[in-house]
């Protein structure tokens, strides 16, 4: 049995947050805001009528009155980038868009994690919607560990691939990848880990994390670098006339709920970019228009419909 709390002197009780002196776990609960942010979260309950304690949450985020809207309504549209400010993403998405033209066949390597996943996952679903039936290689936790092998690259380029993109990884699969340029196969690499300063041998290494790379997008977790590189590639067609009338572009939005899945299981953190896939991701999963999420949803038994 916890023994009782002894008494606080009067002075000391003044400093807790919410008058808590003992919580259930036996600490006190102090205020983490010092006199100036004390100050901020006044200007932000006064200037955006949202509530005290969430006006000093934000405050305690650094979020300016003036932000707080943006903030807690994030969207694509304000926070997309300009995908090109990516190092080498206009080259891969030009030899992307090359391989829907000319109907070349495409293999996906990702990773067994559920941002590897939803990362082949996304990238699959737009190339189908341009009438590609893309390989797709997970590999083998146990039997093959992390990222491309040269074995799985010979099966990929037996079976007719011309252009292969690993998703979730690739980044430090130096030897592997020679052996697809060894095959004839063409590589592009989009990825969100660390790099070395050697880089893979492939055509473009679509990297924030790489050490060249100025985007500062390196917060984004590989399914919504993938969702970038679409964007880019729907882009990269929409210039060469691809999409018409009877062939209309895809909605992008459609693809945020695995961006939105991927993001949350990888614990990228929700500031930028990523605060506007999940919040949009989130309305797009309460759609149940996934098979695969929704099947997932079903087997948790959700009560209702999923909130952020």
């Amino acid at each position: 049995m916890m023994a009782p709390a002894t008494p606080l002197p009067a002075t000391d009780t003044a400093r807790f947050f919410l008058g808590v002196e003992r919580s259930a776990t036996g600490r006190a609960w102090r205020d983490r805001l010092d006199a100036r942010g004390v100050a901020q979260a006044l200007a932000i309950t006064q200037r955006a009528g949202v509530p005290e304690l969430l006006a000093r949450v934000l405050a305690g985020r650094g979020v300016e009155a003036a932000d707080v809207a943006a903030y807690l309504d994030p969207t694509i549209k304000r926070l997309m980038p300009d995908p090109d400010t990516v190092t080498d993403m206009a080259v891969a998405a030009g030899r992307i868009a090359d391989a829907i033209q000319r109907r070349e066949t495409i293999a996906i390597f990702g990773d067994y994690d559920v941002d590897g996943a939803t990362s082949a996952a996304v990238l699959a679903r737009f190339l189908r919607y341009v009438g590609l039936e893309p390989l797709i290689h997970i590999p083998d936790r146990l039997f093959e560990g992390y990222g491309p092998n040269v074995e799985a690259v010979r099966a990929l380029a037996a079976r007719g691939t011309q252009l292969l993109v690993t998703v979730d990884c690739g980044t430090t699969s130096i030897d592997a990848l020679q052996e697809a340029r060894t095959l004839g196969l063409e590589t592009i690499v989009i990825d969100h880990h660390q790099a070395d300063e050697t880089l893979p041998p492939a055509l473009a290494v679509v990297n924030p994390n790489r050490q060249d790379d100025l985007s500062g997008l390196g917060y984004l977790a590989a399914v919504g670098l993938v969702f970038l590189t679409v964007v880019a590639v729907n882009r990269e067609l929409r210039h060469r006339g691809f999409w018409t009338a009877e062939r209309p572009e895809m909605d992008l939005l459609d693809l945020l709920d695995a961006v939105a899945l991927g993001t949350i299981a990888d614990v990228a953190p929700l500031r930028g970019l990523n605060r506007a896939f999940v919040a949009k991701g989130m309305i797009a999963i309460r759609r149940r228009e996934a098979v695969g999420i929704t099947a997932l949803m079903d087997v948790a038994r959700l009560s209702g419909p999923p909130e952020p």
